[in-house]
């Protein structure tokens, strides 16, 4: 072997032995109050607490970074030809406290976070479990009324988090250190090499001071970004390309908040909802990529249900003003010497909401009506939903606007939902879904004006990866995804 090929060798054996050193902590900023491990059945999670729970208490399943499905608690499962039962058997180990990790304990807890009394948002989208039940130590079966091809995308949520006497089973152990949480994970290694770790330095702060972090190069990494501080971001200076949005799928627009006032009325509604320019709204959000949109529901959902696109979406919005104008002059008139009529709303605070309370007072102005935010506590005719899928079932979009879940509803559209439920055949399910679209969408239930907005900063993190989800694995942040 000659000098050169000696050299090359050494080289790259020096490498690959620097590659199995422990690194420097990766230093993670969650836009949020201070995370802490929760239960998942207690409330609602924020963002902080979402991303703890996802790293430090691992449900049956997890996502990876790109927002696969990947082993979690279950090392392996099986789902039965005809889709009804899915069967996961458990790694072996133990909570923290010691108690060896069983199936029974999974299953309580699985069944407490679906239970009636249970305040996770998300224990609708699997309303098809018939039961859980715990096969042996190690092995546990969940049992459907109806296929649900989606249910490993549910379980992966951190929603569905395992959570024992206040911690988790990893993949990270997460303690306090300074002013957030030290996150550790034993990596595997062979016999004869030295024990390896990667290591976390997770915190949570204000958008304002994780991105001065940021561009300070105190934090590698800023999550939790939404539209309406997306402004913070934009008038930072910041390094080019850090700025990363996930292509979110989910519902961004106006729900009706009450069944009285103006937006009880589905004329009004429809007045309103076809007055919005929303290719105005998402240009002066300045977002890449993102597109308008008039329909609840979005291309390429499970099924390939085609959304139910308005047809007066096919006339310029300028064609339509002067219709529009003595229609709202029509249902909403105004008295001599009384102020316009007036819609409220409720919107987060931030320079993007900022930018959307403009645009209805423009769209809506030109009706004739003003626009105000609703005080704390005093009545709204429309609230803001900004919410990213949990999975890529149509049904989630459509059953976030059932009667027992919004003011507004539809009572032949729920009829649908409950029977796409029911149904056993996947053909029969998306029609029901078809059905229960449209007539939501007839009764304008819900405004939409675009996908949902969540970004992040990354720097030099080849391991992050945006997804649908918007769901971020800190696995193994410094190597680029295989």
């Amino acid at each position: 072997m000659n000098a050169r090929r000696l050299v090359l060798l050494a080289a790259a054996l020096l490498a690959a032995g620097c590659r199995k050193q422990e690194e420097g902590a990766v230093r993670v900023t969650v836009i949020g109050e201070p995370p802490a491990i929760v239960d998942p059945a207690a409330a609602p999670l924020t963002e902080p607490q979402a991303v703890l729970l996802a790293n430090t208490a691992q449900g049956l399943v997890r996502f990876d970074a790109a927002g696969n499905i990947v082993a979690g608690l279950a090392e392996r499962w099986n789902v039965s030809d005809d889709g009804l039962s899915y069967i996961f058997r458990l790694q072996t180990g133990t909570w923290p406290s010691g108690r060896k990790i069983s199936a029974q304990d999974v299953a309580r807890l699985l069944r407490r976070q679906t239970a009636r009394a249970s305040r996770n948002p998300v224990k609708d989208t699997v309303g098809a479990i018939k039961q859980i039940v715990a096969m042996t130590d190690r092995v546990l079966a969940i049992e459907l009324s109806a296929p649900r091809p989606n249910l490993l995308q549910l379980l992966a949520q951190p929603e569905f988090a395992l959570v024992r006497s206040g911690q988790g089973t990893g993949p990270f152990i997460a303690t306090p250190s300074g002013d957030g949480l030290r996150l550790v994970r034993e990596l595997p290694v062979g016999e004869e090499e030295q024990p390896r770790r990667e290591t976390v330095q997770l915190t949570a702060a204000n958008v304002e001071a994780a991105v001065r972090a940021f561009a300070g190069d105190r934090t590698d990494l800023v999550l939790g970004g939404r539209f309406s501080d997306l402004g913070v971001a934009l008038g930072t200076r910041l390094p080019r390309g850090v700025l990363r949005f996930d292509p979110a799928s989910g519902l961004f627009g106006l729900v009706p908040a009450r069944a009285t006032g103006p937006a009880a009325d589905k004329a009004v509604r429809v007045l309103l909802d076809q007055a919005l320019d929303r290719d105005a709204l998402v240009a002066a959000l300045g977002v890449a990529d993102l597109v308008a949109r008039a329909s609840i529901l979005e291309p390429g959902l499970d099924g390939g249900l085609p959304p139910a696109v308005p047809p007066w979406t096919a006339q310029p919005l300028a064609d339509r003003q002067a219709a529009l104008s003595a229609e709202a002059a029509r249902l909403l008139p105004r008295e001599e010497g009384q102020p316009q009529p007036t819609i409220r709303v409720v919107l987060p605070e931030g320079p993007g909401a900022a930018i959307l309370l403009q645009r209805l007072r423009t769209d809506w102005g030109a009706l004739g009506l003003a626009v105000e935010l609703a005080g704390k506590g005093a009545p709204a005719d429309f609230r803001l939903l900004d919410q990213v899928a949990p999975s890529t079932s149509p049904a989630w979009f459509l059953r976030t606007f059932r009667c027992d879940a919004v003011p507004v509803c539809s009572a032949p559209a729920d009829e649908r939902l409950e029977a796409a439920r029911a149904t056993l055949d996947p053909r029969q399910r998306a029609q029901f879904l078809f059905e229960a679209e449209r007539l939501m969408r007839d009764d304008v239930l819900f405004l939409p004006l675009s996908a949902p907005v969540r970004w992040s900063l990354n720097r030099n993190l080849p391991g992050f990866v945006e997804n649908r989800f918007a769901r971020h694995s800190l696995i193994d942040l410094r190597n680029r995804p295989e």
